[in-house]
């Protein structure tokens, strides 16, 4: 693996690579996951890659599929150790991306634990422009991914 960029002032990159104490549950060459410090439920698991990136279409395909495949392992584990009713995996970007450094949430779900997907009131008719947004998506994805 390449050298890891880091950030100096960011908490992630910190985390991530383990110059901040954390309760660190797996880690590899690309990536660590650890406890948040807030969770949801018991076993709420942060993934951060070692190497810094702010948002999810910044990582490296390596990077990216080393996310992935942690998320599955994380989930089997979740399942095994509280038999939850399910996974629950979010991932929040730009302004929304709290800690400035990469990171995916998973975290065990149950019936009626009160965590649920809150909508935005509807005031831009996008479910009315489906197929013109398809068009638009479908054009500007076929530039941007050859």
């Amino acid at each position: 693996m390449k050298e890891i960029r880091m950030e100096s002032d960011c908490l992630g990159c910190s985390l991530a690579n383990k110059r901040v104490d954390a309760q660190i549950v797996y880690e590899d060459d690309r990536v660590t996951c650890l406890l948040d410090i807030a969770p949801l439920h018991e076993g709420h698991v942060l993934i951060l890659p070692k190497q810094h990136y702010h948002d999810l279409d910044e990582l490296d395909e390596v990077t990216a599929a080393a996310v992935m495949k942690t998320s599955q392992q994380i989930a089997k584990g979740l399942k095994a150790l509280f038999q939850p009713d399910g996974i629950t995996i979010i991932q929040n970007n730009g302004s929304f991306n709290d800690l400035t450094h990469y990171h995916m949430h998973v975290f065990p779900r149950y019936q009626a634990d009160g965590f649920t997907w809150v909508e935005p009131l509807e005031t831009t008719n996008a479910a009315g422009r489906l197929p013109e947004t398809r068009d638009k998506l479908v054009h500007v994805l076929s530039e941007a991914c050859g």
